[in-house]
């Protein structure tokens, strides 16, 4: 790699529920670790279900400070270091309980960073700070409070060769933040009727996000999850493939298998039964390097012309 290597982050992120995301964002950070890399695993979901299904469950009921703080005060990002925990396939930047609150202080956020951007306005921010619990005026800057798992990451002083995002499964400033601070996502999806909508949405919800924030999300592809073989089954896949006809769309067939490494606290690559599986998310982890190797050689090549 380049020794200017940035460490790429994909979100793995679909609000719809049920869609076996963070089943595919172990085994995605397992299958690169596989390869090689060195995986810092976010866990952005305040239920905690990587931290737990990566057998971290002391971590999410951990005493402060936790994720939420360094993720909401300013003054406690460079604490996110104390918290990676080792895992025998990547560290893990866990979830807390205390997340639960990140929605209502993102918002206070957001509002603070608008009165602050609005020369108009008339409104004290240290009013609407009173409303939470961690976040003050002067640690928000900018038009908007997006910014935050972004700073986040880069006060951690570990070099990763991956950043894997395991977004909530619901829409909100949670979710937000961590698609701005990967700026690339990889979408879960089952392959059934009720996932056409949900797709849609999330596709809304992109074009929405770059509008506000002024970034560029990029598709890094979609996992068809559970795949059976059905007439619902190959019909989706149809349409899966015809929307993103520019990206890979991967299947991963249903396994039992799956759920017992995820029940073991481990991606399918350190769990002692063979998996079939196992080779499409080599191939999700072939297809990251591919395509960030070869963007960080394109920098290169124009920093030197």
């Amino acid at each position: 790699m380049s020794t200017d290597w940035t460490a790429p982050r994909v979100c793995v992120t679909n609000a719809k529920g049920g869609t076996g995301k963070t089943t595919i964002a172990i085994n995605v950070a397992g299958a690169l670790n596989e390869r090689g890399h060195d995986v810092l695993f976010v866990d952005l979901d305040p239920q905690g279900n990587a931290t737990e299904g990566l057998g971290l469950l002391d971590a999410y009921d951990k005493d402060p400070p936790t994720f939420f703080d360094v993720l909401t005060d300013h003054r406690k990002r460079h604490l996110v270091n104390d918290l990676v925990v080792e895992h025998e396939e990547m560290d893990v930047l866990p979830s807390n309980i205390d997340l639960l609150q990140a929605e209502h202080e993102l918002t206070i956020a957001d509002l603070i960073a608008r009165v602050k951007s609005d020369p108009k306005s008339t409104i004290d921010p240290s009013e609407l700070a009173s409303l939470a619990i961690n976040v003050r005026p002067e640690g928000v800057t900018g038009p908007h409070a997006l910014t935050v798992l972004d700073d986040v990451l880069d006060a951690v002083e570990h070099d990763y060769d991956y950043v894997i995002i395991d977004s909530p499964p619901f829409y909100g400033k949670l979710t937000d933040t961590g698609i701005y601070a990967a700026q690339h996502v990889l979408i879960p999806a089952l392959t059934e009727a009720t996932s056409e909508r949900a797709i849609e949405l999330l596709i809304d919800q992109l074009a929405a996000l770059e509008g506000q924030t002024g970034i560029t999300v990029e598709t890094m592809g979609v996992v068809a999850n559970r795949v059976e073989k059905t007439n619902e089954d190959r019909v989706m896949l149809e349409w899966l493939n015809e929307v993103f006809d520019d990206f890979p769309v991967w299947e991963v067939r249903k396994r039992v298998a799956l759920q017992r490494a995820f029940s073991a606290g481990n991606s399918v690559f350190a769990f002692g039964e063979s998996v079939d599986m196992a080779d499409v998310f080599l191939d999700i982890a072939d297809s990251f390097e591919q395509r960030f190797e070869t963007e960080t050689r394109r920098a290169d090549h124009e920093v030197t012309l």
